[in-house]
C-alpha cells in the first residue's frame, strides 16, 4: 500500500488510543456517551473502508487477501464489532476496542519485528521453562530436606519451597538465604550458590540467546518476504505491461500484403 494510506491509518489508531484513555474518565465518559459513541463509530467506519481497499489492492481474491496474516487480523478485529448482542456487554465491547490499537504494531516494522520473534522464540522458550521447573523442583526438595525445620515458612513444604526458589530467581531473598543456611551448616552456601549459578545467571542467559536466535530468524523471514512481494509486484507489472501490449496489437489494424 502507499506510503501516505499507511500513516493515515497510523494516525487513525493513534487517534483512537487517546479516544479510548479519554473514555477512562468517568466523568467525560458520562457526560459526553453519545460523543463518545458517535466517534467510535466513525473509527469503525475508517476500519471498514481499510479493509475494503486492501481487498480491492489484492484484486478482490481472497487467497491473496488472507496470505497476510495481519490482514486476517484486521478482518476479525473489525469483524468482531459487528456481533449481535456485543454492544449490550460494556467490558466485552472495551476489550474488542483496544485489540484495534494492537493494529499499530502491522505499521511498526520494528515492533513487527518483535512480535514475530516472540511468536518463534515459543518453542525454545517452553523447552527452556520445563527445563527450569525439574531445576526449581530439584532444589526445592533438597531445600525442603535442609532448612523444613529451621525456616517452615519458606520450605515447610515443596510447594512453598519451590515458592522460594522462583523467587530467588531474581535474587530477592538470596542474602537472607544465605544467612538462615548458615545457620543451619556452613556447607549450605554449595547449595545457594549452585543454584544461583544454574538458574539465575545460565538460564537467564539461555532464555536471552533463543530471543536473539528467534529476532534473528525473523529478521531474515521479513528480509525474504520483502523479497519476494518485491518479486511479485515486478512480476504483476510485467503481466499487466503484456497484456495491455497485446491488447494495443488486438487493437491495430491488419498489415496489407
Amino acid at each position: 500500500m502507499h506510503p501516505a494510506f499507511e500513516l493515515a491509518i497510523v494516525a487513525v489508531i493513534v487517534a483512537n488510543a487517546i479516544v479510548l484513555g479519554m473514555g477512562t474518565y468517568a466523568d467525560l465518559a458520562t457526560d459526553h456517551e453519545a460523543i463518545f459513541d458517535a466517534v467510535y463509530n466513525v473509527f469503525l467506519a475508517i476500519y471498514v473502508v481499510e479493509l475494503l481497499i486492501r481487498l480491492t489492492a489484492c484484486r478482490w481474491s481472497p487467497r491473496e487477501f488472507v496470505r497476510d496474516g495481519w490482514n486476517v487480523f484486521d478482518f476479525v478485529v473489525v469483524a468482531v464489532a459487528f456481533v449481535p448482542g456485543l454492544r449490550e456487554n460494556a467490558m466485552l465491547l472495551r476489550m474488542v476496542r483496544l485489540l484495534r490499537i494492537v493494529r499499530l504494531v502491522r505499521f511498526l516494522p520494528d515492533l513487527r519485528l518483535l512480535v514475530s520473534a516472540a511468536g518463534r522464540s515459543v518453542p525454545g522458550v517452553a523447552s527452556l521453562a520445563s527445563a527450569t521447573f525439574v531445576l526449581i523442583f530439584i532444589y526445592g526438595m533438597v531445600g525442603w530436606v535442609l532448612f523444613a525445620d529451621h525456616a517452615p515458612e519458606s520450605f515447610g513444604n515443596v510447594g512453598q519451597a519451590m515458592l522460594t526458589m522462583f523467587v530467588m530467581l531474581t535474587l530477592e531473598n538470596f542474602p537472607d538465604n544465605i544467612a538462615m543456611g548458615q545457620q543451619v551448616s556452613h556447607w549450605t552456601i554449595v547449595y545457594f550458590i549452585s543454584y544461583v549459578l544454574l538458574a539465575s545467571f545460565l538460564i537467564f542467559n539461555l532464555f536471552i540467546g533463543i530471543v536473539l536466535n528467534a529476532m534473528e530468524e525473523a529478521r531474515i523471514r521479513d528480509r525474504e518476504e520483502h523479497e519476494t512481494d518485491d518479486l511479485l509486484t515486478r512480476l504483476r507489472a510485467a503481466r499487466e505491461a503484456l497484456e495491455d501490449a497485446e491488447r494495443e496489437l488486438q487493437k491495430a489494424p491488419p498489415a496489407i500484403t
